[in-house]
């Protein structure tokens, strides 16, 4: 069964890696708000609720980088290196915190709000470090612009969606498909 269970997560994990890479082709038709949405961030997301954090954590740094070796998009530096760091985080912090905290509504939503405000504090780290080493600078105002004014409608987007996945993921009906 473990074995099982080991390629379940696999398999899982593929998926959200495919819809990480595909998501943005949607919501890139809306330039305006496209990247507004984080299209990237659900499927790391999900991948660390329902996969586990090492799982989340290796999908979320995988796929900003697989995009720009593949696609050019987004630009490697400092873009894509900083979003690794920041995808990574949110996979890993919302599957180690779903896995510590009680199965509950309110702990979706407790792990999925930490999850985004550590992944926010780790772009922001990222590209302050990136943007030192090429020259230039990152201020305050650049980081809540770019975590948090520019991404409300992505923020709102995951703060609705992802928990609802999550509880449909894990319902008894799916958990019997599972097994």
């Amino acid at each position: 069964m473990k074995k099982n269970n080991s390629l379940l997560k696999l398999v899982f994990s593929a998926l959200f890696l495919a819809l990480a890479f595909v998501i943005p082709f949607l919501t890139g038709q809306i330039p305006e708000i496209g990247s507004m949405l984080c299209p990237m961030h659900i499927p790391v997301l999900l991948c660390g609720f329902i996969c586990g954090w090492p799982w989340g954590l290796a999908v979320g740094f995988v796929a900003p980088l697989l995009r720009t070796m593949i696609l050019g998009m987004p630009p490697l530096f400092p873009k894509a290196i900083c979003m690794a760091f920041e995808l990574a985080a949110y996979g890993a912090v919302s599957g180690l915190l779903h896995k510590k905290l009680p199965r509950k509504k309110p702990y979706i939503y407790c792990s999925l709000i930490v999850a985004m405000i550590v992944g926010r504090v780790v772009w922001g780290i990222a590209m302050l470090t990136c943007m030192g080493v090429n020259g230039g600078a990152f201020t305050f105002a650049a980081f809540i612009a770019g975590a948090f004014t520019n991404a409300v409608p992505g923020i709102i987007v995951q703060i609705i969606v992802i928990p609802l996945l999550v509880m449909v993921l894990e319902s008894p009906k799916v958990k019997k498909f599972k097994e």
